[in-house]
């Protein structure tokens, strides 16, 4: 069975806080939407990555507590980025 869709959409304002490499971000009817996943070195590197410290001996500043709760984030985080143009906001 065929479905033939006609749409018209206008879009004042789109706003899209955060969006990480999963996200799908759809606009209207979409026919078919596949997953997939490339993986580039776009580093250039070309030796193994150093072995990974554990979080928890990941120096704070926070003075040491004696209970097993990890002071940093499992995996680094990158905080917000500010777009040119908005300061003021």
């Amino acid at each position: 069975m065929n479905f033939y869709i006609q749409q018209s959409i206008h879009i004042n304002m789109l706003r899209i806080d955060g969006i990480t490499n999963s996200s799908v971000l759809q606009i209207g009817s979409a026919g078919l939407i596949k997953p997939v996943s490339y993986l580039y070195n776009t580093g250039g590197f070309t030796e193994p990555a150093p072995e990974a410290v554990h979080p928890s001996q990941i120096m704070t500043g926070v003075q040491e507590t004696t209970t097993s709760t990890l002071e940093a984030p499992a995996v680094p985080l990158q905080g917000p980025v500010r777009l040119h143009g908005e300061e003021n906001k």
